[in-house]
């Protein structure tokens, strides 16, 4: 019983800390989130890509299947 309300005051002050970390460090904070969106932009394109020329290789094989 006493774990649950230990958790969420343990998450409580981590939040806090955490929003007084990002605003006291807002600078490094946008200078990291410059550097990670790209990279993030870069591998959901990648996935995407990947994604479309499977369904594209799964649609041909259902085509050559269908006229069998």
């Amino acid at each position: 019983m006493m774990g649950k309300y230990l958790s969420v005051i343990i998450g409580a002050v981590v939040a806090l800390l955490g929003l007084l970390g990002l605003v006291r460090w807002w600078g490094l904070t946008m200078l990291v989130l410059k550097g990670i969106v790209p990279a993030i932009m870069i591998f959901a394109g990648a996935i995407a890509v990947i994604a479309g020329v499977s369904e594209m290789k799964d649609e041909q094989a259902f085509k050559k299947e269908e006229k069998k």
